[in-house]
């Protein structure tokens, strides 16, 4: 008995084709102006397996949800979702970074070790906003 529930096996969302538009520069931008993560961005996917990688913690949490709703009810969902979004409103100002640990304790990621906590973390990087500039640009004044 399925009640009308979703499938637990998460679908791909990556088109089945991809389709290169007609032009002089084939509608990218221009990696002198926009940078190179902008062009590698509007490129596609590379890989067929890309688009599943960049989405299986979403797809992850998508089956968790679906399966403690299948074992316990919607009021354990329910729960879940309303804490992560009471976790989220938790704000700092914007020159200071966050650990996220609450969102990370009630997904079960703080036991989790992977490339994110030890490449690139904010504490180890060289640089540094004038606070004043940041929350001026935030608030949209700069």
């Amino acid at each position: 008995m399925s009640f009308g529930l979703p499938s637990i096996v998460p679908k791909p969302t990556v088109p089945e084709q991809f389709d290169i538009k007609n032009g002089t520069n084939y509608d990218l931008p221009n990696p002198m102006v926009s940078g190179l993560s902008a062009t590698r961005q509007s490129v596609g996917y590379v890989h067929p397996l890309e688009a599943s990688e960049r989405n299986y913690q979403k797809n992850q949490e998508r089956m968790n949800m679906i399966l403690l709703r299948n074992t316990q009810g919607l009021h354990a969902p329910l729960r879940i979702a309303m804490e992560l979004k009471a976790a989220e409103k938790i704000g700092r100002l914007p020159f200071l970074p966050s650990s996220n640990i609450m969102k990370n304790v009630l997904l079960g990621h703080d036991q989790d070790i992977g490339f994110e906590d030890i490449f690139n973390t904010p504490e180890f990087r060289e640089q540094m906003g004038q606070p004043h500039a940041v929350i001026e640009n935030h608030l949209g004044i700069l």
